[in-house]
């Protein structure tokens, strides 16, 4: 059974930060990438950032709106990825979610939700 749990979100005031985790399980952690993705209310889901997770596959990836603020990492051993969040903005508040990054068999979590106050 796939299992995505994501914690660490929460309410922040502009310029804060949070820290997300994913714990993952159920499919080939490591067979490509891993990502984080948010889904603004009235807005599409969007990729936020993407992290190698295979032993020949060693890149980050990070959506224009969120470069030099987030960092993406990730544990192989445990199958954690974490979402550093920096200098958040009231335009990041969104429910977050993990995921394979790819992601073609379209595996969800429930999320965690991020609320950013100006």
């Amino acid at each position: 059974e796939v299992q995505l749990v994501e914690s660490g979100g929460g309410l922040v005031q502009a310029g804060g930060s949070l820290r997300l985790s994913c714990a993952a399980s159920g499919f080939g952690f490591d067979d490509y990438g891993m990502g984080w993705y948010r889904q603004a209310p009235g807005k599409e889901r969007e990729a936020v950032a993407c992290i190698g997770t295979s032993p020949t596959e060693s890149f980050t990836h990070y959506a224009d709106a969120v470069k030099d603020r987030f960092t993406i990492s990730s544990d192989n051993a445990k199958n954690m990825v974490y979402l550093q969040m920096n200098n958040l903005r009231p335009g990041d508040t969104a429910i977050y979610y993990c995921a394979p990054c790819p992601n073609p068999y379209n595996y969800w979590g429930q999320g965690t939700q991020v609320t950013v106050s100006s």
